[in-house]
């Protein structure tokens, strides 16, 4: 079942949200899903977060299979960061993740977002042990022939049908392995600081860079500085959270005030980190389609 769209957050909503966010120091958006590229009314969401003042980037997931129909109109209202999820290059394993024949769709958008000038383009890609193996160095390849970058996610236990076992976990340590492989060495890109959620590495031959987001068997709470806004309203301070901070009745009023002390409350109650793997970690009643990546 579907949310009814009258509990879902407005335009107005969203933005004010973001807004009261951005004066209390949150500084990037992404907007993520389920799939945001079904909302209608995106292009016109983006256009308006983009005026916000002290908000220094806004990027977008999606699965990419409406992204050739959107990108002009998104890249319109000011859009350039987007993250496209796609976990092989073989279009019949493809139909059988997804459960639709929609990869020649999403090829169409990746080309259109780059003929556009969308810049960076990521590929965001879940890596399951014994079935991911070949697709993370076909994805990797595809990545420097393209200039695309491509991130390999750990698999998670956000699965609602609770498939996730410790075993089907592929590290991020032996993703790399198989890269250096197949394709060749791999050398770390260091920074100022970590603040993203991936380790990234670039070629040494130059060409192409890729990252590894180790969430199971490296976990980076430690220097996690994400917030989540679901569409219905609720706050959650990670996307392992079991509890939740609902927005909806004070933005019923005019009361800003109510807003800040319920972020600053949500973040005071962030956790050390969650506890996969562990006896007493209990998976999320959301599924990830629910909560946004």
């Amino acid at each position: 079942m579907f949310t009814p769209r009258t509990q879902l957050l407005s335009i107005d909503e969203i933005e004010r949200v973001v807004r009261i966010g951005v004066s209390l120091g949150l500084r990037h958006i992404r907007l993520t899903g389920g799939e945001p590229l079904v909302r209608k009314d995106l292009n016109a969401l983006i256009a308006r977060l983009m005026r916000i003042e002290g908000a220094e980037s806004i990027a977008l997931t999606t699965n990419g299979v409406l992204l050739a129909d959107r990108a002009q109109e998104l890249y319109d209202a000011g859009l350039r960061r987007i993250n496209v999820h796609l976990d092989t290059l073989d279009r019949e394993i493809y139909k059988i993740i997804t459960r639709r024949d929609a990869f020649d769709a999403v090829i169409r958008g990746l080309r259109m977002a780059s003929e556009l000038g969308y810049w960076p383009i990521k590929i965001n890609a879940v890596a399951v042990n014994g079935r991911s193996e070949s697709d993370i160095v076909a994805l990797a390849k595809f990545a420097r022939n393209s200039g695309m970058q491509v991130r390999f996610i750990e698999f998670m236990p956000l699965d609602s049908q609770g498939l996730w076992k410790a075993d089907n976990v592929l590290s991020g340590d032996e993703m790399q392995k198989i890269l250096e492989r197949r394709i060749g060495p791999l050398l770390p890109i260091t920074s100022g600081g970590q603040s993203g959620p991936a380790t990234e590495f670039r070629f040494a031959d130059g060409i192409g860079s890729i990252g590894f987001i180790p969430s199971v068997t490296k976990p980076f709470c430690g220097h996690c500085n994400r917030l989540r806004l679901t569409a219905d309203g609720k706050l959650r301070y990670c996307l392992f959270a079991v509890e939740e901070t609902d927005l909806r009745p004070l933005l019923l009023s005019d009361n800003d005030a109510g807003i800040k002390a319920a972020m600053f409350e949500c973040v005071r109650a962030k956790w050390q980190g969650h506890t996969i793997g562990a006896p007493q970690f209990v998976p999320p009643p959301r599924p990830m389609s629910a909560i946004g990546g």
